[in-house]
């Protein structure tokens, strides 16, 4: 896994064994919270970005909002069900 910055976003290349997001949670504004991967694993929306940075998860770039907030996006393809936005969410009883 190589992490290549294009622009000020930083992109990763899917070479190896990464982990793959499955789910998320969203607030009541419909935000993305927390994220969770392939094993099953719950992780926060700090913890994800870190974990993209190292390379440690596929198909996603770390952007930057207007407010200064790092978060993740879905590398841009075609297929619009894998979308971060498009996942299921998890249910509330499955993070506490």
């Amino acid at each position: 896994m190589r992490l290549m910055k294009k622009g000020s976003v930083i992109m990763n290349k899917n070479e190896g064994s990464t982990h793959v997001i499955s789910r998320v949670a969203k607030d009541s504004q419909g935000e993305i919270t927390a994220y969770e991967l392939e094993n099953g694993e719950i992780v926060s929306k700090e913890q994800a970005v870190l974990l993209a940075k190292q390379g440690n998860i596929g198909g996603v770039s770390v952007s930057t909002s207007k407010k200064g907030e790092e978060f993740l996006r879905s590398l841009p393809d075609q297929n619009k069900a894998n979308n971060l936005d498009s996942l299921p969410v998890i249910d509330d009883n499955d993070i506490y």
